[in-house]
């Protein structure tokens, strides 16, 4: 193990969005044989507990959004991340080998993605051999979920120079390995492009059960945050190394996912500022909105086994809002309430963000993007930067990263991070 230190503009496709009238929310009894969930902030005073604190995330939930409030809001995130860990560490890097044979959670593993595969790159002769692979492990807490598998690459440099940086995530079940067409894309740009596997997927998962293990037992135990929250720890640790490289500008580094991955960018950014241009794709979503309006089938099936586990330990012949209330109560506090998309969207301003959806999306239904969408058009309004944001929803496009969804990324990567 060694120290890290040495180591070192296009239209908007906007659509009408439908108004659907909101439902009162559900109190849900819960049976005595499940625990309560562990507290939203259990181990110091904020949220839930301090009085100024609740005052700010009131104002966050309603319309006057200051940078203090966000700032505070941020703070109280990243402190209720920081009280879920097993026990931290200092940040190190350890090396790694190329993985060989990556781990897909799926019975049929993916061989092609042709949105993937049309990502923008330079017409390079014998690109593969001129660029430069790097794996390494981070070390981001005690535990085998501490050890984080990052995947670098890059074009091969006689003279090491600050380049801007992308952070690529993938989707549920896949790995850092899947990526690896825009990984390689991007650095026949000029990117350091940086890939991780986020928790209990690909060197961090030794079955095709692993993650749905891993939820199950979240929602058992309360104990972890598998949905997630445990991966945006990560990428605050990983954020911590990529600016400490001799080869990265620290005030150029991006962040992007698909779907889970998306959900991971969104969170991430909104955690930590020095992401400074963000792009999630497919993942934004509103949880709250999506119980309240009965349109939470599409994200439950996305991980089922997980909701009828809970079905069964509530006592429930079907699975229905009140079980999914109390499973993202339990596995990831504050995702349906505090920490929600029309709360943590805003908060990102007024650094450039580019959120890609699809219009029919039923895991993310564009619906739910409402009040997200104009909290945030407000917020980089007030900042005076209104072109720094953009909503993008792909017209009879469902779940599913499109070419121009690659496409629309990267012009807003190089739009932003390229500039002088």
């Amino acid at each position: 193990m060694k120290s890290l230190l040495p180591h070192l503009p296009r239209p908007t496709l906007f659509y009408s969005i439908p108004r659907l009238p909101p439902t009162a929310a559900h109190v849900v009894a819960r049976p005595p044989h499940v625990r309560a969930p562990a507290p939203l902030f259990p181990s110091y005073k904020c949220a839930n507990a301090d009085a100024d604190a609740r005052a700010s995330m009131t104002k966050m939930g309603g319309e006057a959004v200051t940078v203090a409030d966000a700032e505070k809001f941020r703070s109280d995130f990243v402190q209720f991340l920081r009280s879920r860990r097993s026990e931290e560490v200092e940040l190190s890097v350890e090396p790694a080998k190329p993985v060989e044979s990556p781990l897909y959670q799926e019975a049929n593993p993916p061989g092609f993605s042709e949105g993937m595969q049309s990502c923008p790159k330079e017409n390079i002769r014998n690109l593969k051999e001129l660029l430069k692979e790097e794996n390494v492990y981070l070390i981001t807490e005690k535990g085998e979920q501490g050890r984080l598998p990052v995947l670098i690459i890059s074009m091969k440099e006689d003279i090491v120079q600050k380049r801007p940086a992308i952070v690529f995530l993938h989707s549920t079940h896949k790995c850092k390995e899947w990526l690896r067409p825009l990984l390689e894309a991007y650095a026949s740009r000029g990117y350091i492009a940086v890939a991780v596997d986020s928790r209990y997927h690909g060197e961090r998962a030794s079955s095709l059960t692993t993650y749905r293990d891993a939820l199950i037992s979240s929602w058992k135990k309360g104990d972890t945050m598998p949905f997630i929250f445990d991966t945006v720890w990560d990428l605050l640790k990983l954020v911590d190394y990529l600016t400490k490289r001799e080869d990265i500008d620290p005030s150029k580094i991006g962040i992007t996912g698909e779907s889970l991955g998306g959900m991971h960018a969104w969170f991430a950014a909104f955690a930590d500022k020095r992401y400074s241009v963000v792009v999630p794709i497919i993942g934004v979503q509103g949880f709250r909105w999506a119980i309240d309006n009965d349109m939470w089938q599409g994200r439950v099936d996305s991980i089922k086994p997980l909701f009828e586990e809970a079905r069964k330990d509530l006592g429930k012949s079907t699975i229905d809002r009140e079980v999914v209330e109390q499973v993202w109560n339990r596995i990831a506090p504050g995702l349906a309430s505090d920490f929600d998309a029309p709360n943590t969207i805003p908060a990102i301003a007024p650094r450039p963000l580019l959120i890609i959806n699809g219009g029919n999306d039923p895991r993310c239904p564009v619906a739910g993007l409402e009040v997200p969408k104009s909290r945030a058009s407000e917020a980089y309004e007030k900042a005076h930067r209104p072109e720094n944001f953009k909503l993008i929803a792909e017209p009879g496009v469902a779940h599913q990263m499109t070419s121009l969804m690659v496409k629309e990324a990267s012009d807003w990567f190089d739009r932003f991070l390229k500039q002088q």
